[in-house]
């Protein structure tokens, strides 16, 4: 059976990350200039590709609710799976049941050529690599709405940490080139969209493998510079970057900076330096301190999310509450809390020391309790000042909302003139919602 010819409609469905973000809108772009009428997941569609995530336990779970879903809706559709669990686990996403082809993580770029070969009569199809084969770069940059786009700049990563599938997933280390980057920037900002997030899965090692090679062409620094150039665009926003990489002269540059905004994630993991040590993270807690000194002392306002991840094997009580106690006097704005997992072929699963489950709910649930508070006195801190909104499309019960360029979200009654604009606002209070009240300077 002939697919394209007889199978005009995709509908597309993401797990994970901001970078799996970037990478479905590149795949679906694909899709548009083969003639494919795009539709929403939960439509009727020929055809479903779901790309999919492998950090967390959960996210594996959910894959098989999100192939049953697009099986209610027309249970002759094909359904093909992509990302990064389906490179480490394809034979396991073959089997379910309503899965047609399963691509790797060279081959998801490729979908197109394989939908010909299709046929529900048969078993599901595994294309996937050796994942020493993923070393070269394809660039991606999704647009989600009309305010904001997720700009791929790296892909891959040389680190070695215990607890992470990543680089088995997505391969070594490697990056876009300049030139692409900024032509990318510039394809966004021409269609009217104000503010770019940078995405990778190590982003500060920017440059390594920029032309095929391990030496630095160019650096994080390099593209900062040149990306705060690209006209059109009123705002950068650094997703996700290493402590060990984010060097001062990129927090200086971020400071004076035309577009860059004052908010950093910065992921820590352990507030203890011995669990930090059986991660293989590359940093211990005294350079992260010094790094949120740095950037608070240049941009007082600024925000500045945190990873944290609890029950790694061999974190007792008093290891939590290292992490616990250094976090709650740290000057940050708000965590992102993860509950170790284990995944096979990482060391830490082999390690010693499991934490039981309800202990990691319950130090989960305390980062979480803890993540609220600094959030709100983060948003008390702004109260009374004057910032800068970008406004987002959706009104939600008479209200429409939008994040303020370090990160505070605010709402206002909803106006569609305002939707996709920048305006000067006054920061008044905190709603019931948790959700600061703002009028228009």
């Amino acid at each position: 059976m002939n697919v394209v010819a007889q199978k005009k409609s995709v509908a597309f469905y993401t797990l994970g990350c901001k970078l799996n973000f970037s990478e479905t809108s590149t795949i679906a772009r694909d899709f548009d200039t083969h003639g494919f009428e795009r539709k929403e997941f939960d439509d009727v569609a020929d055809i479903y590709v779901i790309n999919t995530c492998s950090v967390t336990e959960n996210a594996d779970k959910r894959f098989k609710a999100i192939v049953k879903r697009a099986q209610k809706k027309n249970k002759d559709a094909f359904t093909i799976a992509v990302g990064c669990y389906a490179q480490l686990k394809p034979e396991e996403l073959a089997a379910v049941d309503g899965v047609d082809l399963v691509l790797g993580a060279t081959e998801k770029f490729k979908i197109t050529d394989y939908i010909n070969q299709l046929s529900k009569d048969e078993p599901a199809q595994i294309h996937s690599c050796e994942i020493n084969e993923a070393d070269f770069y394809v660039g991606s940059y999704s647009i989600g709405d009309r305010t904001r786009a997720f700009l791929k700049v790296q892909d891959g990563c040389d680190y070695k940490c215990t607890y992470c599938t990543i680089p088995l997933a997505r391969g070594i280390s490697r990056s876009d080139t300049m030139d692409n980057v900024i032509q990318n920037a510039k394809d966004i900002a021409s269609q009217d969209i104000k503010e770019i997030v940078l995405t990778g899965v190590n982003i500060g090692d920017y440059g390594k493998g920029e032309f095929g090679n391990k030496k630095h062409e160019h650096t994080f620094l390099d593209l900062v510079e040149q990306l705060d150039k690209v006209e059109g665009i009123e705002r950068l926003r650094i997703s996700s970057i290493e402590p060990n990489l984010l060097k001062n002269e990129t927090i200086d540059l971020v400071s004076t900076s035309r577009a860059f905004v004052p908010h950093f994630h910065i992921p820590l993991q352990s507030g203890n330096d011995e669990m930090l040590g059986k991660m293989k993270r590359r940093y211990r807690r005294n350079l992260y301190t010094d790094r949120v000194a740095r950037i608070k002392e240049v941009m007082p306002d600024s925000c500045i999310g945190v990873d944290v991840i609890v029950g790694f094997p061999g974190e007792t009580d008093a290891h939590f509450m290292d992490t616990y106690t250094y976090l709650s006097e740290l000057d940050i704005s708000y965590l992102h809390v993860f509950t170790y997992s284990e995944r096979d072929n990482t060391e830490a699963v082999l390690m010693e020391g499991v934490v039981p489950q309800n202990v990691r709910k319950k130090r989960s649930k305390m980062l979480r309790g803890l993540s609220v508070k600094k959030r709100r006195a983060f948003y008390e801190s702004q109260l009374g000042k004057e910032k800068t909104v970008l406004w987002e499309a959706e009104n939600k019960e008479g209200f429409i909302h939008g994040f303020t360029e370090n990160y505070v979200k605010v709402k206002t009654f909803y106006n569609p003139h305002l939707v996709n604009q920048l305006q000067q606002v006054s920061l008044d209070s905190i709603d019931d919602d948790g959700i600061v009240r703002v009028t228009v300077v």
